[in-house]
């Protein structure tokens, strides 16, 4: 790429590329959760670290007694939590941390957030140790990713990527900020000066910000710039419909596009919802798969031989638009060949999703899973059995329009549906049993009240406690 698009990067994701770092790809969850535990147990001087989800189960418990043992051999543990991500968490894992002099903070207590505020959420995935290690990408911290081989249950796939270079400094400060969102700033003696260069990469460190839409811009003006490749790997695709056409339209000029999307969800209802945009992605040209095996959680994009991306942010409007996320974008590294050669070797242990035609019908084609992609047959052309529409001018022309409704009319029906159905129930136990459903009524608006008055007052403590200062 030349240096005009790099230069529109950098101004869509607010972010430069930041020289002289060396990137390690972990695709295997239980190998990611064991190098963050290492990371920890070296530590000499202070842990940062920041996830939507930390569950108190075994894997919680473990990651547990690692920040204890450092935070009684007298190293600075930060623990920022989103406190929507964490909400099954027991408040008694969080007390028991603090009894041992880690200092934990929740992002955006569920009560005394505003109700806007509330539904935008600290998505992110990071740890910085002594201000000269870090990792970020996709993992969570829970028995998912951890997965037992006593009792046979696979591990989560999830990408991390292990970070040494002037670019931990910047994630610490990314950290910084966040801590500092969610109470008082970090002591300025905690803040990394500028680690060594230790390696080839330059990387972009992307924040994302609720409203400004950073990585959303950025995969757009990859999916315009690509001539080549544009592979990506998601684990909850329910993209706004301007980037599903630029994906439309990335694969029909030619370019391989390629999405490798869970097989089985967690949220079952997303996978719904991601396979209402399948068909005009295959009638463009563009190749689906699903993969076979456990919960597919990675967030990965490659662009060309020049571009790769990894991060928190998935590919739908709450981490594209609502949600605090961050994410790595690397530019003519090696990164890119990995994360490549990674998606083919997950391509093998997926299914191609493809477009039959109806025998007798006069039906559109309908989806069709094949079997599992072949190795050797991953840089091949889609199979023969995909069928395309013989479409008019008028039709190639609004392909794009034709994307969009496609998109997000299907949601729309969807929801419709779903409304309709909870209508008719709540109006036939209002109907067959008044007084439990007032009462339940009551009790919801109560609770909201209590709620809201909560928040008021928080608010309220927070001015006064500013004036004083």
């Amino acid at each position: 790429m030349d240096r005009p698009f790099s230069r529109a990067l950098d101004r869509a994701t607010g972010a430069r590329p930041i020289p002289g770092n060396l990137v390690r790809h972990l695709a295997l969850s239980s190998d990611a959760l064991e190098a963050m535990l290492q990371m920890i147990a070296s530590a000499q001087r202070t842990i940062h670290f920041e996830n939507y989800i930390i569950h108190d189960d075994e894997t919680g418990s473990r990651f547990a007694t690692a920040w204890a043992e450092r935070a009684r051999a007298g190293v600075r543990v930060r623990i920022l939590y989103d406190a929507f991500g964490c909400r099954s968490t027991s408040a008694g894992f969080w007390r028991e941390l603090r009894d041992y002099g880690v200092d934990v903070r929740p992002f955006r207590p569920l009560w005394t957030s505003g109700p806007i505020e509330a539904f935008s959420r600290d998505h992110r995935k990071l740890v910085v140790v002594d201000g000269e290690r870090a990792m970020t990408g996709g993992l969570c911290i829970g028995d998912e990713w951890a997965g037992d081989p006593r009792v046979g249950q696979p591990c989560w796939r999830d990408t991390m990527v292990v970070v040494c270079g002037p670019a931990v400094a910047a994630l610490e400060a990314s950290f910084a900020r966040m801590w500092a969102r969610a109470g008082p700033p970090l002591p300025d003696d905690e803040t990394a000066s500028g680690p060594d260069e230790c390696g080839p990469s330059a990387v972009r460190v992307v924040e994302g910000f609720p409203g400004q839409s950073r990585i959303y811009r950025a995969v757009q003006l990859l999916a315009a710039a690509v001539t080549e490749r544009l592979w990506i790997t998601d684990a909850y695709l329910v993209a706004p419909p301007s980037l599903y056409a630029a994906f439309v339209d990335a694969a029909r000029s030619g370019v391989d596009v390629r999405l490798l999307l869970p097989g089985t969800s967690d949220i079952p209802i997303v996978r719904i919802f991601t396979r209402t945009g399948y068909r005009e992605l295959l009638h463009a040209g563009a190749r689906i798969f699903e993969y076979r095996g456990p919960m597919l959680h990675a967030k990965t994009l490659v662009g060309d031989h020049e571009w790769a991306r990894v991060g928190s942010s998935n590919l739908n409007v709450s981490s594209l638009l609502g949600n605090y996320e961050l994410d790595l974008v690397a530019e003519q590294d090696g990164l890119t060949a990995t994360l490549a050669t990674q998606f083919l070797h997950d391509m093998a242990q997926s299914r191609e999703i493809v477009l039959m035609a109806h025998r007798r019908l006069p039906l559109p084609p309908r989806l069709v899973v094949t079997a599992a992609v072949h190795p050797a047959h991953a840089l091949a052309p889609p199979q023969t059995v995909v069928q395309h529409y013989k479409r008019s001018l008028r039709e190639r022309q609004a392909a794009a329009a034709v994307a969009l409704m496609q998109a997000a009319g299907g949601a729309r029906r969807m929801l419709a549906g779903a409304a309709a159905v909870l209508f008719l129930v709540i109006g036939v136990l209002i109907i067959f049993f008044p007084i439990v459903m007032s009462t339940v009524l009551a009790v919801g608006a109560l609770a909201s009240s209590f709620w809201l008055s909560g928040f008021a007052l928080a608010r309220r403590r927070r001015r006064r406690e500013s004036d004083v200062r």
